[in-house]
């Protein structure tokens, strides 16, 4: 009696469904991770700025040497020189202490350190130093320093996974005198989807999936929120074509790393598993749980192949060991 052609369907169906829940897949390169940025990014620390003096040493209080009976003494230490620095060729040394400067007793770090924040001023001062027990006179000509930091300037915001590229938030008028916001296009980077879209430098992304774009962040945003890589998305583009501005609607298929066999299971006949991280392989072929009778295993760059569990074969970095004489 022959099978029903039904009962044979269900059977294969059935068999194609173990299978296939035997084995699975994962993407064939790491990807990594980003952070995105908020809307409004502040590129500089708020520090101040400014002008100033630098005396090329480091001061502190004038402490006694003795522990047993710590005082403060008259005049502010120096802790250390910047070699070929003002003090040093006024020839301090760490250790001097500074009496006055310009005829004015000074006792307080903070007092030299006003001088240094002076924007305008003289540069050269008469200082009186002791140094054992020995005063003496000497001349510091200190430099004027300028500590004004460049502006950091963004030039563009990356989206470096989905797209591959970079953008610049766009206003501008259409023909019937709408402003409307989009992303431009500014940078495109190795690998990304949208040259093989149509889609060029100098475009501006109006709309993702039918909803306006806002600004270049928020079109990185979704793309990295929402959808997952290698989804195909529609995106509407505004194009300067000289004589008028042009929208075109493009499809794009977000950038994919991949997929990679990552397990095949099938009872003792055949075992499977493969990883990137960390990378290691292994391949077990009839494995009867005591004995296998072909096994490969392979971690980083060690090898190992066994047969029936009794011959194995290694390969790899080897170890260096230091071997007393």
């Amino acid at each position: 009696m022959k099978p029903h052609p039904t009962a044979r369907l269900c059977c294969l169906l059935l068999l194609a469904a173990s299978l296939l829940s035997c084995v699975s897949s994962e993407p064939r390169t790491l990807v990594p991770s980003i952070t995105l940025s908020p809307e409004t990014v502040s590129l500089s620390n708020g520090e101040p700025v400014g002008a100033g003096l630098n005396f090329g040493m480091s001061t502190g209080l004038n402490e006694s040497d003795s522990l047993s009976n710590i005082a403060v003494l008259p005049g502010v230490r120096v802790r250390t020189v910047t070699p070929n620095g003002a003090a040093a060729l006024a020839g301090l040394r760490a250790g001097d202490v500074i009496l006055e400067v310009d005829n004015r007793e000074i006792n307080h770090p903070d007092a030299l350190e006003a001088l240094a924040q002076q924007s305008d001023g003289p540069t050269r001062f008469t200082l009186a130093v002791r140094r054992d027990t020995t005063v003496f006179k000497t001349t510091l000509d200190a430099r004027v320093i300028n500590d004004q930091r460049a502006v950091p300037v963004e030039l563009y915001r990356a989206d470096p996974i989905a797209t591959r590229a970079g953008y610049t938030t766009e206003v501008f008028e259409t023909e019937t005198g709408t402003r409307i916001s989009g992303a431009r296009l500014v940078r495109v980077f190795a690998d990304s989807p949208l040259p093989d879209a149509g889609i060029q430098a100098g475009d501006t992304i109006v709309a993702l999936d039918g909803e306006p774009i806002e600004s270049a962040q928020d079109l990185i945003t979704r793309l990295n929120t929402r959808y997952e890589l290698g989804d195909t998305v529609q995106l509407s583009i505004a194009r300067d074509e000289m004589t008028a501005m042009r929208t075109l609607e493009k499809r794009v298929h977000l950038w994919s790393p991949g997929r990679r066999l990552a397990r095949v299971s099938l009872g003792p006949l055949l075992q499977y598993e493969s990883s990137l991280s960390p990378r290691q392989t292994r391949l077990a072929i009839l494995d009867l749980w005591l004995f296998s009778v072909f096994s490969y295993e392979q971690q980083e760059g060690e090898k190992e192949v066994s047969l029936f569990s009794l011959f194995r074969f290694a390969t790899g970095y080897g170890e260096l060991v230091e071997e007393s004489p």
